[in-house]
């Protein structure tokens, strides 16, 4: 993506913080939300409206399977689980995602 404008960003930043979660093992949207905001000490917090239509977008992409399954509370939930292609772009947006993040520190280090 050569100019991606906020809303890119924010988008790829949430299907990059997925991607990363579903590496632990395969979980439900609930759960999925859950860790992302444990893992950022809170500071994270996805909102359904976000995280669903990231989950769809992301199982169109190919990058992550989905079926139905029953949670430790007994409930029926969709499990989203990573396929080998979404680890291998999983690699490549946390590649992306460094430089992007390394370009925005040089430029507030600017005096």
């Amino acid at each position: 993506m050569a100019n991606p404008t906020p809303a890119d960003v924010l988008r790829g930043t949430l299907d990059l913080l997925i991607l990363k979660t579903l590496t632990l093992a395969p979980m439900h949207g609930w759960g999925i939300s859950q860790r992302i905001q444990q893992f950022s000490r809170g500071v994270l917090d996805v909102n359904q409206g976000s995280l669903y239509p990231a989950l769809q977008r992301l199982g169109h992409r190919g990058l992550i399977t989905s079926e139905w399954q029953v949670t430790e509370h007994n409930r029926r939930a969709r499990y989203y689980a990573l396929t080998p292609r979404g680890r291998e772009a999983l690699h490549e947006e946390t590649a992306s995602w460094r430089r992007y993040v390394s370009a925005v520190e040089w430029i507030l280090a600017t005096s």
